[in-house]
């Protein structure tokens, strides 16, 4: 790593202050182009040393194995005589972390990163990386790889967010099938087949480690097994979408465990999409082509994100004195996912670039009612979950136009016309421009734009105002 001036940016892109990387020892950074906005990349972050050392080591390298496609974010970091490599944990295969090179023959990307003062009164350092391409970039998503990687280690932290368990006793396909997976597949359908939201929380965590360290290494987009029309739900109450609990404007405490019970249900479907997504799309090909490692790595951290929201949601219930399962729940959610259950491209655009979307419009206004009625760790529960959903947002944007791209069709038409034909009535507003934008979702996606799908191809049981499936993603004072 070089240190380097500040304006000499051409062919680099600022990440964010030195500061940002000196939480932990691994940061996955995603990376968009400011001019082909369906182009993306995503690229790992090693800080090898400490903060306080004189030296600082920070090398950037592209985040999957060039052999098959591996997580690199995991990769076991070793020295080689003078030099320091990472090593792929599907296979061994090593790769110089300034060069990319490998005994094996194989070269993985990797770019430069250099430290640059801000050149102001702030006397600040900054990082910069490498472009991956031509032209300008701009920062998606920067985020610690995982809280094992934490500098110090937070234990604390373990038991929300990492998947420790290992895959020791038996783990069932179906409620009658005892096998343990050996394919990502057939861990997705697992996990979509439990009923228990907790023991889906854990099978989820499961297998984002065993994918990610290699104890599985098979996506499995062979497999004849197939995914449940509808998951199952254990021990709850499930009614229609206009007959679950009234919420209120989240000024009593009754009214906010309503509302953090409505979030948690729309997070254990969360967890299902994601894993719906991989299971039921996942051996989807364009000729010859499959689709890559990276959309099944996007695709599990975003099932772990959800499940890591529906344990912050539950354990806030637990905290006002409540628990999962003390109000009605409903399956809106999925009367999309079923709606949208022949198209990879019509699911990536009704459930994460039209609901999902739809949560960051409302979410600040929710999370501004909890904080007006002075529940600040609701709000700070929200805030994580808000900050999650643009890089949700963001995974629909970057595959849906990675589809576009390979079927030789243009985004912003597709998404409308995909919208005509899935959804029930018109995209409400007032729109969240901002979030919307960092996510890649412009206006000319959205604006001016109603779905034409009649309302009796959806369970009526499903259907709400106007014929929208009813998410629940609406703004308290609305209800």
């Amino acid at each position: 790593m070089h240190s380097h001036s500040h304006g000499e940016s051409d062919n680099y892109t600022c990440i964010g202050p030195l500061s940002s990387i000196l939480t932990h020892f691994r940061y996955l950074t995603t990376l968009r182009s400011s001019s082909r906005t369906a182009e993306y990349h995503s690229i790992v972050i090693f800080r090898l040393s400490a903060p306080s050392d004189a030296s600082l080591l920070v090398y950037a390298m592209e985040s999957t194995c060039p052999h098959l496609g591996a997580d690199m974010s995991h990769a076991d970091i070793e020295e080689s005589g003078l030099d320091v490599v990472a090593v792929c944990p599907w296979h061994r295969y090593d790769f110089n972390l300034k060069t990319g090179q490998s005994e094996t023959g194989l070269k993985a990307c990797t770019f430069d990163v250099q430290i640059r003062p801000s050149g102001d009164e702030r006397q600040q350092s900054y990082v910069w990386i490498e472009n991956p391409g031509a032209g300008t970039w701009e920062i998606v998503e920067i985020r610690p790889v995982s809280e094992e990687f934490a500098d110090p280690p937070d234990l604390s932290k373990l038991t929300i967010n990492e998947a420790k368990s290992d895959l020791t006793g038996p783990t069932t396909l179906t409620s009658d099938h005892n096998q343990e997976p050996n394919s990502l597949l057939e861990f997705a359908i697992l996990v979509l087949n439990t009923a228990d939201p907790e023991q889906k929380v854990e099978k989820t965590r499961q297998a984002v480690a065993a994918f990610r360290t290699g104890k599985i290494k098979s996506v499995g987009r062979n497999t004849t097994l197939r995914p449940p029309d509808v998951p199952p739900r254990h021990d709850l109450r499930l009614v229609a979408p206009g007959k679950v609990t009234k919420r209120g404007k989240a000024g009593s405490v009754k009214s906010r465990i309503a509302i953090l019970h409505a979030l948690a249900n729309i997070e254990q479907w969360a967890i299902d999409l994601a894993w719906d997504m991989i299971a039921r799309f996942g051996n989807t090909r364009f000729g010859t082509e499959v689709l890559p490692n990276q959309f099944f790595l996007d695709w599990i951290k975003v099932a772990e994100d959800e499940a890591k929201h529906f344990s912050l949601l539950r354990r806030r219930l637990e905290e006002l004195g409540s628990f999962y399962g003390a109000h009605t729940i409903h399956a809106g959610l999925w009367a999309s996912a079923r709606q949208t259950a022949q198209s990879l491209s019509a699911r990536l655009c009704i459930i994460h670039l039209v609901h999902e979307a739809r949560g960051l419009d409302v979410n600040p206004t929710t999370i501004a009612k909890f904080r007006a009625a002075g529940d600040f760790e609701s709000v700070k529960t929200l805030e994580i979950i808000h900050h999650d959903e643009i890089t949700h947002v963001t995974a629909g944007h970057r595959w849906f136009t990675f589809v576009c791209e390979k079927e030789g069709v243009d985004p912003v038409q597709t998404f409308r016309a995909q919208v005509k034909a899935h959804f029930a009535g018109a995209l409400k507003g007032p729109f969240n421009e901002e979030d919307r934008r960092k996510a890649g979702m412009t206006p000319d996606f959205y604006e001016d734009l109603r779905g034409e799908l009649n309302s009796s191809a959806i369970d009526d049981d499903s259907v709400g105002r106007e014929g929208n499936v009813e998410i629940n993603y609406e703004s308290p004072e609305k209800r």
